[in-house]
């Protein structure tokens, strides 16, 4: 792994088990309410459908569809001028929950709406992995 000089997440001990579970199993891990069964992104302590508190960390396939997709062209973040220009993509996890990340692999024109995307571990330092996706082979 070389330097990493972007931003990167605070990890903390509501989070970490998201984190660790990208680095340790390269899997994309979510609370699930114990009460309601909801699958809940971003992290929190209250499901957001049934106000229950607490849930239990559950792995996801990682596998979904591109709801929306954004190509940057401009540098907003000096960190990310060498990324120019780069696919912002809101994925729609086959599980419910949304998630902003990118697709990597293929050139930015061939992200489509619609296409079916499978996560991609990015470990950028020892502590931190991001989840990236990729197309799904058909």
């Amino acid at each position: 792994m070389s330097t990493y000089d972007k931003p990167l997440p605070e990890l903390t001990e509501d989070n970490r088990p998201f984190w660790d579970g990208l680095r340790e199993r390269s899997t994309l891990t979510m609370q699930k309410c114990d009460a309601c069964g909801h699958i809940r992104y971003p992290i929190g302590r209250i499901c957001p459908e049934c106000l229950a508190p607490g849930g239990t960390w559950t792995g996801l396939s990682g596998r979904g569809e591109v709801l929306s997709r954004i190509v940057f062209h401009q540098v907003y973040n000096k960190a990310f001028a060498d990324d120019v220009p780069y696919n912002v993509v809101l994925v729609q996890l086959d599980e419910g929950p949304r998630m902003f990340s990118n697709v990597v692999g293929v050139p930015n024109e061939d992200v489509r709406v619609g296409m079916r995307v499978r996560l991609h571990c990015d470990p950028v330092t020892a502590e931190v992995t991001i989840p990236r996706f990729v197309p799904e082979e058909p």
